[in-house]
């Protein structure tokens, strides 16, 4: 009785620690998916801040020179559920981040991801249930890339990371009280396209 007592504990201990890795592994594998399908959302639709603002960074002198590395940089984010890029909440595009959130779907003020209809492209949340805009960080900076007085616009490099987000532990952390665990950064990086929400 003794010996099963010890032996059981421990096998409990370590199958459920598998199942509790296991969900780990999961949330790690669709947090990655889900910075990827943001980043190409982002990169062929409007920008999460406000087009003219965007539109302004591309400076007009010097037609034709290249745009230096630096030039521009905005940080488009939620907290406490007001949107701002940079700080700022006057030049954030609500749309253009709820685009990238919850793809096609119905823009909301608030975290819910709904259901997509036929023929609507995913967004960042049907990739990873449980995700909310302030985890989304979308960040437009200059790299290099394109020519002053272009006309589609400066060409970004584009960041979709996420903060603020822990691996839950269920059954570890109610058996041995381990702590949830913060997602260590996660990002992708793509180079802008049209920057158009009509796009294919």
């Amino acid at each position: 009785m003794v010996e099963m007592a010890i032996a059981m504990t421990l096998l409990l201990t370590l199958t459920l620690g598998f199942i509790d890795f296991g969900y780990a592994f999961y949330q790690w594998n669709a947090a990655t998916k889900a910075v990827q399908i943001g980043a190409r959302l982002a990169s062929i639709s409007d920008p999460a801040v406000n087009t003219a603002t965007f539109a302004a960074a591309d400076p007009a002198t010097d037609p034709g020179a290249p745009i230096k590395a630096g030039q521009y940089s905005f940080e488009c984010k939620y907290s406490g559920g007001t949107g701002a890029c940079n700080g700022n909440s006057s030049i954030f595009n609500a749309t253009a981040f709820s685009r990238i959130f919850r793809g096609d779907t119905a823009v909301t003020n608030d975290d819910a991801c709904p259901g997509l209809a036929a023929n609507q492209r995913p967004g960042m949340c049907q990739f990873f249930p449980g995700l909310q805009r302030a985890n989304v960080v979308v960040t437009y900076a200059a790299t290099g890339l394109g020519y002053q007085t272009r006309l589609g616009g400066p060409v970004p490099t584009i960041t979709v990371s996420l903060q603020n987000i822990n691996f839950q532990f269920f059954f570890l952390g109610g058996l041995l009280g381990f702590s949830n665990i913060n997602v260590p950064s996660m990002l992708s990086t793509v180079t802008g396209e049209d920057l158009k929400s009509t796009s294919p």
